[in-house]
């Protein structure tokens, strides 16, 4: 009887990273924004981070207690969200703000539907877009000791010149995460040398916006124009850490790429036809809830099945 082979479920390849392991190199990729944002825009970013990040792990933590079930934050999963959640916040926002928008996150958007790998929709990005709804102008408002006034883009779609290079670097008013360009690539280029991430939804979702702006967005191919449409908004900040999110995007190659398509001409119409200058989080939003209906058109057929009779 020794002989025997074990019998188990599939999928029967199964890779060597965990969870936990996967959701930490996530969250050391997201420093160089974190540590960006902090120095942009001060004491309050870091007291902002922290409050969300906490109250994010402690939700979970009192829900699973509270509900007899296994204690998971020891997957990060809670404090990528929180993290997420906190880089998405204007740093002039209360502190309250941080603890609503983390217990939103987590007990709606993620333990309510059964935990991670369950949620419909990324529980940040939920949050976020929650936040906007409920409390708009502090939403809004991103004016603090270093930055007052609009921010680059919505000068930008008031017809106003931007600097491009600030934009880049990050000397932008904007989110606590979103400013820099070049924070936010560097840990983009982490998770991909690590093999978390791979190109197929960012570089889709950034090709079919930059194509989507150019045709419609009134000033052609102008590097200038585009350049500026790349850097703000949080475009590459939800292209590479929440568009990627691996419960929340389609499982299939092909469906990969529609959904990058997707999302990037869907944020083109939010921020040239809509009242916004931005687009980003609803985007991805309405992109995850449409992942199953993506992934029933692009599944492989079985072999042997669905083919034509000859």
């Amino acid at each position: 009887m020794s002989g025997l082979m074990k019998v188990s479920s599939n999928p029967h390849i199964r890779s060597k990273l965990s969870t936990s392991a996967v959701m930490l190199a996530v969250v050391i990729a997201l420093l160089p924004a974190t540590g960006f944002g902090i120095y942009n825009f001060g004491l309050d970013a870091l007291v902002l981070i922290l409050v969300t990040v906490a109250t994010t792990v402690l939700t979970e933590l009192i829900f699973e207690l509270l509900m007899h079930k296994k204690v998971t934050i020891g997957d990060f999963s809670a404090v990528v969200t929180g993290l997420l959640l906190a880089l998405n916040l204007p740093s002039s926002a209360p502190w309250w703000i941080g603890v609503i928008g983390g217990v939103f996150a987590i007990l709606v958007v993620k333990m309510l539907f059964g935990g991670l790998g369950q949620n419909f929709m990324n529980p940040a990005l939920g949050a976020r877009c929650f936040l906007l709804i409920s409390y708009t102008s502090i939403m809004c408002n991103f004016d603090c000791d270093a930055y007052s006034g609009a921010t680059p883009l919505a000068a930008l779609k008031a017809g106003e010149r931007v600097n491009v290079l600030d934009m880049i670097i990050g000397k932008t008013a904007g989110t606590i995460g979103e400013t820099s360009v070049i924070a936010i690539i560097i840990g983009a280029c982490f998770l991909i040398l690590l093999g978390i991430i791979d190109l197929k939804i960012p570089g889709s979702y950034l090709l079919s916006f930059v194509v989507f702006v150019a045709l419609f967005g009134g000033h052609g191919f102008d590097p200038y124009y585009i350049s500026a449409q790349l850097a703000g908004g949080g475009l590459m900040l939800g292209a590479f850490f929440m568009a990627t999110d691996y419960v929340t995007r389609p499982i299939t190659k092909g469906g990969q790429y529609v959904y990058g398509i997707f999302l990037g001409i869907l944020t083109g119409i939010f921020r040239i036809f809509g009242p916004s200058a931005e687009g980003v989080s609803y985007a991805i939003i309405i992109g995850n809830l449409l992942v199953p209906l993506i992934e029933k058109i692009t599944m492989p057929k079985a072999f042997g099945k669905g083919g034509e009779r000859v």
